[in-house]
């Protein structure tokens, strides 16, 4: 593993740069092990929701966490607003940092991460390749 710490800034769209740090780095599997900051808008798709609902105003991201492969990511995240109200769901785009967010993502050396359809689930899903068993395989 290889640690990445990033800082985001404002205006930047968060899922967005971290699928394009991955694609800069060149990495073909990694994880977002946590995040914070602050958000001026989150769109956030709920569970069991077809689209995301965007929030606005002061937020402040409590966690982020999530599997980003070269196919994109799948990045879940909880935001409190200035009342103190939490919200959590899937982090689509449009997520808009406020003043910093700061994360960090880990590469898997030899592993590929690809997202297919899952027949059972009728979703892209996480496919892994690679890792230590494919070296000691033959």
């Amino acid at each position: 593993m290889q640690a990445h710490p990033l800082r985001l800034s404002p205006g930047d769209d968060v899922r967005t740069a971290i699928e394009d740090i991955l694609r800069q780095r060149k990495l073909q599997a990694a994880f977002v092990v946590q995040g914070i900051g602050s958000l001026d808008v989150a769109a956030l798709r709920f569970a069991g929701a077809e689209t995301p609902t965007e929030i606005r105003g002061d937020l402040e991201i409590l966690t982020l966490a999530g599997s980003v492969s070269p196919a994109g990511a799948h990045l879940h995240m909880s935001i409190a607003d200035a009342r103190g109200q939490v919200f959590g769901g899937h982090v689509a785009r449009g997520c808009t940092v406020r003043t910093t967010a700061e994360l960090l993502l880990v590469s898997l050396a030899g592993y590929v991460f690809a997202r297919e359809l899952d027949a059972k689930t009728g979703f892209l899903e996480l496919v892994i390749r690679g890792g230590p068993e494919a070296n000691s395989a033959g």
